[in-house]
């Protein structure tokens, strides 16, 4: 599938400095497809090298942290992603 601006939302947009803006991302895509190079290029007017986007796979569901490792030419290319356990043993 396509990124979706309906499942974009801004936990914390950096105002100076060199500090990372961070994001949350929904979606029913796999981790595998988010992590794609290109997957967030409607995004390249915002996005900046370092930052970070929380992707939850509402489908399986599951949850990884991902991280901006460039954007250049209007192509953004996150890391693979971090999961993050959604499990509850209880």
């Amino acid at each position: 599938m396509a990124f979706s601006s309906a499942g974009w939302n801004v936990l914390g947009a950096a105002k100076k400095g060199n500090a990372p803006s961070m994001y949350t991302y929904t979606s029913a895509d796999a981790i595998a497809t988010v992590n794609t190079a290109g997957y967030f290029n409607d995004l390249a007017d915002t996005l900046a090298v370092g930052d970070v986007i929380f992707c939850y796979d509402s489908g399986t569901p599951t949850m990884s942290i991902v991280v901006v490792l460039s954007n250049a030419s209007g192509v953004v290319d996150v890391s693979d992603g971090t999961a993050v356990s959604v499990a509850d043993a209880d």
